[in-house]
């Protein structure tokens, strides 16, 4: 079924369409470039279907003994090990995986209509996420979060686009440092060139892209984006303004408001621009369902309340025998906020948040169900060269950074250190000959009143005067004095600190270089042409789904339709047509499904890639069989 959906569907003549040029012009030294169309379409097949038929790596081929993969391309038997893996390197070393890229993105666009929208319709929404898988090797490689394990480990980071159906239209491959924010944009102009669109106008992004110049440039270009507030950038409701009246969004059977939303607008500081900020408009979604503590604390109250105080100032007196201990007052809590932010103009906040939240099922279902089953963690190829290694080269950025800066606040301190210096002893002879001036006048006039005989009492009394006045005079001169001193105290403190910092930083340097282990960048190519596979192949299975398979199977994952792929019976060749005998299962309901898929194929009657009709009818009661004699998979 999955070969004829893809002849149906146009996949095969596309790719082999893209590679032939490519293969016959690039490395006509290779193998490769001697294959005839046949060989090249029943090895393309193979890469294609592995996950199909349950191999992981081209190295299960080693003990692989059935014969599904030798039907599906067509051959006596399967392609081993070698012959599959040499393959798969001549397209990586000419090239293939932009080629194959550039299909899938064509393909996709095409299979899924995503070109087409009606006039008046709203536009189209497409999700794009991060996803990364972990890479175990001896060297050093780079290394990021890998959220199924929550662990920082040397992985590849894939970034994949989604239509709002949850379709995986679109994979590319990275390094695993790589951040989400700095692989959007590219697949987004990737995508619309590959794919002949004029522009992704609204995308929908996890919390990862909430970054404040991010979002700036990509509204600059005219894209509308969706993504959600971090927690970190606000702390309740109070962070938002112009908050609208809540109406609800959800509602649980017995008639009970569940969630509820309300518009609102949000700013955010653009770093790289001081003073300006970016307007966004908030869904502020309240989840009454999920209570959270809430950690403001009343006007009136100066602190934290103590444990036995009571709601009415009073305290327990639990030193009295006859106290009896009572539950301490239960934390007062909010419900939870989900800021679901926009940077369109304007804002419907029903279908904003709606929007937002279809991004689970639609994408991080189809990861879960689709892809990851297919084996979208699984690697391709190992081969690295050495590279600058970026966590050293990021921290010693950082260390150079610190160290610049605090030479020249060094260098600063030690100009106002002796400025201050100057200053103070400037002022310290100032001080002294001012005293000596006010002191030789106080005697002089003090010499001047005993010569007048002026009466002991009052001499004393105006010489006390005259001196406090002198007293307060110096007074202001040693201040001025004492405040030049601890400026050149504060300074000297300042520059010892920056100087024994500058050599500490230079100790963590070469630190650095002496520690550091050398990196190596993974060679993405072969991971990229079989992670092309695997979406491919996703995009079959979801196509044959809507096509053949009943209602019931609409919103069916790979585990579950794997069943119906791999199910065993016999093969009829005809002329004309291929009769495929399905052997039944053992239970009714999905015999009745076994039935009515098979109803849906006789009707639509698809073509292989050899021209010829596909039939299938389930087998009649017949004699019993092992499944092995059976394996013999349509």
């Amino acid at each position: 079924m999955l070969l004829a959906a893809a002849q149906q569907t146009d996949l095969l003549p596309r790719v082999e369409t893209a590679l032939s040029p490519r293969i016959l012009t690039t490395a006509p030294s290779l193998r490769l470039a001697h294959s005839q169309p046949t060989t090249l379409r029943s090895q393309l097949l193979t890469l294609l279907f592995l996950e199909a038929v349950g191999l992981r790596r081209t190295w299960d081929l080693r003990g692989y003994m059935g014969n599904a993969l030798a039907l599906l391309t067509g051959r006596p038997r399967a392609y081993g090990y070698r012959h599959t893996e040499r393959f798969l390197a001549e397209l990586a070393q000419v090239g293939a995986d932009d080629t194959l890229t550039e299909v899938l993105a064509r393909w996709t666009s095409d299979l899924w209509k995503a070109r087409l929208r009606v006039i008046g319709s709203p536009l189209p929404v497409f999700y794009i996420d991060g996803h990364r898988k972990a890479v175990y090797a001896d060297h050093l490689i780079p290394r990021g979060l890998v959220g199924r394990q929550g662990k920082v480990l040397g992985c590849r980071a894939l970034v994949v686009l989604h239509d709002q159906e949850g379709h995986p239209l679109f994979v590319t491959t990275h390094r695993g440092d790589q951040h989400l924010t700095m692989g959007l944009p590219a697949i987004i102009t990737r995508y619309e060139l590959a794919a002949d669109l004029q522009s992704l106008e609204r995308v929908v992004v996890d919390r990862e892209g909430m970054a404040a110049e991010f979002l700036a440039t990509l509204a600059s270009e005219g894209r509308t984006v969706v993504t959600v507030l971090r927690t970190d950038q606000y702390s309740g409701l109070e962070s938002f303004r112009e908050v609208g009246e809540f109406v609800p969004l959800r509602v649980d059977r017995q008639g009970k408001v569940t969630r509820e939303v309300a518009l609102a607008r949000f700013s955010l500081l653009l770093p790289e621009h001081p003073g300006q900020e970016l307007d966004l408009r908030v869904a502020l979604i309240r989840d009454l369902c999920r209570q959270v503590p809430d950690d403001k604390r009343p006007e009136d109250e100066d602190g934290p309340r103590k444990w036995d105080e009571k709601p009415d100032g009073t305290h327990e007196y639990w030193l009295d025998a006859s106290w009896q201990a009572t539950p301490l007052p239960a934390k007062p809590t909010v419900p939870k906020l989900i800021p679901i932010v926009t940077t369109a103009a304007e804002a419907n906040a029903v279908e904003l948040a709606h929007t937002y939240i279809r991004r689970w099922p639609a994408q991080e279902n189809a990861i879960r169900d689709w892809l990851i089953p297919l084996g979208i963690d699984v690697n391709h190829g190992y081969s690295k060269t050495p590279v600058i290694n970026s966590e050293i080269a990021r921290k010693q950025e950082a260390l150079q950074r610190r160290l610049e800066n605090v030479q020249r606040w060094a260098d600063g301190a030690r100009k106002r250190m002796y400025k201050a210096g100057k200053l103070h002893n400037k002022r310290s002879q100032l001080t002294k000959e001012r005293a000596t001036e006010l002191y030789r006048v106080l005697n002089d006039h003090q010499m001047e009143l005993e010569l007048q005989d002026v009466d002991r009492y009052l001499l004393r009394k105006t010489i006390r005067e005259e001196k406090a006045v002198a007293d307060a005079e110096i007074e202001e001169y040693q201040q001025r004095e004492w405040k030049a001193y601890h400026t050149s105290n504060r300074e000297f403190a300042k520059c010892e600190k920056y100087c024994r910092e500058q050599r500490e930083l230079l100790r963590a340097l070469e630190n650095l270089v002496q520690q550091g282990r050398e990196m190596y960048e993974l060679d993405n190519r072969k991971d990229q042409i079989m992670t092309v596979c695997k979406v491919a192949l996703a995009n079959l299975g979801m196509w044959a789904r809507d096509r053949y398979f009943p209602e019931a199977y609409a919103h069916a994952g790979w585990h579950r339709l794997q069943i119906f792929f791999q199910l065993p019976g016999r093969i009829h060749w005809g002329t004309e047509s291929v009769e495929v005998e399905l052997k039944p299962f053992n239970d009714h309901a999905l015999n009745r499904d076994l039935e009515t898929l098979c109803a849906k194929v006789a009707q639509e009657q698809p073509r292989l890639p050899d021209g010829r009709r596909l039939l299938f009818k389930v087998q009649g009661v017949g004699l019993p069989s092992l499944d092995a004699q059976e394996r013999a998979v349509a």
